[in-house]
């Protein structure tokens, strides 16, 4: 019972314990880490920022000769900044988006003047006009924002257009970075590529808790999970096919071309490991849902492909080839292949895709397809085809 107060029966607040403060320390410890690996993650990243500003500064002001050149810089960091991760393409739409709002607000400012109506028809038509450019919700807004700065920070006479040859130029330049020394698209296609693998993993380990407690809640869940894995295939595309352009383009990363190549080499068999762990997911949410048997070795099975699948996530997260993983992969495809004769549809589907994956995770490591099939032997009585 909760102790009470000498007024009005109020409880007393409840005093810490040792066990708390230390858990406290704890997270406050994890919390401290976790923030300062992310900040030396992207310590490249604020240091291109900085240059890329500085040089723009310099260029509008030292070389066009242009009085506070703001919109260089700022275009740079803007640039640089929204297009982290998706380098080069991104960086080319903010330019232009930048670019319209800035050229928008200087022409509408010079004929027009600076109030609140021409506010309203300069964020309207430089929107319109990234948009028509086929901009995106966030660069179209950015058009926006440019306008309205350039309508109410009126130039100095004889410098009307200058400012939008200053977002040219930090544009350019964020460019010229963004090629000459990219931060990102050598390192987060591969960071994804492990993120999508530990996912797998991850859904695998939840299906077996969903299946073995008979829980209908936590299996609705998972499949869920697993439906939703897609979007974070999207993603390692989208890094993949942006550093393997980068890459190409940058004199000084195209050593990092075989690399980056072959992390893209990896979305085929990743597609075809996350439909077939969408089916096995499904089927393990019916039999729970319709309490149909799964037999105890299945489940082991599961588990110890998500456990091999944990191995993969990390060794692509260290830059290696996951060659390490391939002797549980074999293990997994040796027990596969024994059908037991007790288990229903259900299962058996399981034990299907659990060997489907097993090809798709082993051309993870680097066999080819035909090298992958050959190691899962034929079911010892009859049973579902290999996919």
């Amino acid at each position: 019972m909760a102790a009470t107060g000498a007024r009005g029966g109020r409880a007393l607040p409840r005093v810490p314990t040792s066990a708390d403060l230390v858990r406290a320390a704890a997270r406050s410890r994890r919390e401290a880490r976790t923030r300062t690996r992310r900040m030396l993650a992207r310590l490249a990243f604020v240091v291109q920022c900085g240059l890329g500003a500085a040089t723009a500064w310099w260029v509008a002001s030292h070389v066009l000769g242009h009085q506070r050149p703001f919109f260089a810089p700022v275009t740079a960091i803007v640039s640089l900044g929204l297009s982290y991760g998706q380098r080069l393409r991104r960086v080319v739409e903010v330019m232009i988006g930048v670019a319209v709002g800035v050229f928008v607000g200087d022409a509408f400012v010079h004929f027009f003047g600076s109030g609140t109506w021409q506010i309203v028809v300069v964020v309207v038509l430089a929107m319109s006009i990234a948009a028509l450019l086929g901009a995106g919700p966030l660069l179209t807004t950015q058009a926006g924002v440019q306008s309205v700065i350039v309508t109410t920070l009126t130039a100095a006479p004889g410098y009307a257009f200058t400012r939008w040859l200053d977002a040219v130029v930090g544009g350019v330049v964020a460019l010229l970075f963004t090629v000459l020394a990219p931060t990102a698209p050598i390192r987060r296609p591969r960071q994804q590529a492990s993120v999508v693998v530990q996912e797998i993993g991850e859904i695998l380990s939840e299906t077996v808790r969903a299946v073995r407690d008979r829980d209908s809640d936590l299996a609705t869940a998972t499949l869920a999970r697993a439906r939703s894995s897609e979007s974070m295939l999207d993603e390692l595309r989208s890094l993949s096919a942006e550093g393997i352009a980068v890459v190409r383009l940058s004199p000084f990363r195209r050593r990092h071309l075989p690399g980056v190549q072959a992390i893209a080499d990896l979305l085929e068999p990743l597609d075809r490991a996350i439909r077939n762990l969408r089916v096995l997911v499904r089927r393990a949410a019916v039999a729970t849902w319709r309490d149909e048997p799964v037999p105890p070795a299945y489940l082991r099975l599961v588990e110890a492909l998500a456990e091999v699948t944990g191995d993969i996530a990390r060794e692509l997260g260290e830059r290696r080839l996951p060659t390490n993983a391939r002797a549980g992969l074999y293990q997994v495809a040796e027990l596969s292949a024994v059908l037991d004769p007790m288990s229903g549809l259900s299962a058996e589907v399981m034990r299907a895709q659990i060997r489907s994956m097993v090809v798709d995770l082993l051309m993870l490591t680097g066999l080819s397809a035909d090298e992958a099939r050959d190691h899962v032997p034929e079911s010892m009585t009859t049973g579902p085809e290999d996919g």
